[in-house]
């Protein structure tokens, strides 16, 4: 199943994707993509519909974040290969984990906004893991059970905020809509091997990120594992994972970075594209 949320920022309804493309409107049947939803139960619920039986969404509707009530946004650095040799930083031995602000979340195709005093703002096409239920010291070969499904993240980041002004990472990742997810949330019965997804973005119709997850350095198990011996995974928390190489930083031999009026598209295999305009906040 596609699940995904639309409707004005702040106001959105649950819906699923049908065959044909267009939205369902599930509001008459779960509350919201959040929570007891994400279980494996409630997908089962939502999966038992005939979406031939749900209100169509109004045409032209705007896709919201594919997932409400975010409890964490956890993300991964440096893990493509790749991508650290690119940002001149070592393979880590370990899973790098930092925060995005939950703040940060917007739809898929929503404006993304260049901060004041920005002068570094980047790019990360990104796999997003969307947890369904509680997960806490899992095993590796467990782990995939507490997934409820896949997505597509914009990792939006200002790397002046991010490594120059005195740390930590999250400066230069939390802020207002550098989180854009969607659009929509793919079960793992439809989302195939996530290990092997093509992944690519592109700025003003130039392609720089032409990548695959099948370069993870860690995979999709292994993070959930690894995540949850430090810190207790909820319905609804999102992992990012990490992006391969393409980024603005990386770029020779002079880094390229966003300005106003700048145009991101990006997407995954299989989970759908977005599409931001970059304004200023």
């Amino acid at each position: 199943m596609k699940l995904l949320r639309f409707g004005p920022s702040g106001s959105e309804k649950p819906g699923l994707l049908d065959a044909d493309g267009r939205i369902r409107d599930l509001s008459g049947v779960v509350d919201d993509i959040a929570g007891d939803t994400l279980s494996d139960a409630g997908l089962a619920k939502i999966a038992a519909i005939d979406p031939a039986n749900l209100p169509l969404a109004p045409a032209g509707s705007r896709y919201g974040p594919c997932v409400a009530r975010v409890g964490k946004f956890i993300c991964i650095g440096l893990n493509y290969a790749d991508h650290a040799a690119e940002s001149n930083l070592p393979v880590p031995d370990e899973p790098v984990l930092f925060m995005k602000a939950t703040s940060a979340i917007i739809g898929p195709n929503d404006e993304v906004l260049k901060p004041r005093g920005s002068t570094k703002l980047d790019w990360e096409v990104e796999l997003g893991l969307v947890i369904g239920k509680k997960a806490s010291y899992v095993s590796e070969a467990e782990a995939l059970d507490y997934v409820a499904g896949y997505c597509t993240i914009n990792d939006v980041s200002e790397r002046n905020f991010q490594t120059e002004r005195g740390g930590t990472w999250d400066k230069g990742k939390g802020c207002d809509t550098f989180g854009p997810i969607g659009p929509w949330l793919v079960t793992k019965d439809e989302a195939g091997d996530v290990t092997n997804l093509k992944m690519w973005l592109d700025v003003n119709g130039k392609r720089f990120q032409n990548g695959s997850t099948a370069t993870m350095v860690f995979k999709p198990a292994f993070l959930v594992h690894y995540v949850s011996q430090f810190m207790s995974l909820h319905p609804g928390d999102v992992i990012s994972t990490g992006t391969p190489p393409g980024v603005g930083l990386g770029q020779k031999p002079d880094p390229i970075y966003l300005n106003v009026g700048d145009v991101m598209e990006l997407g995954i295999e299989g989970l759908g594209s977005q599409k931001q305009t970059v304004g200023a906040a």
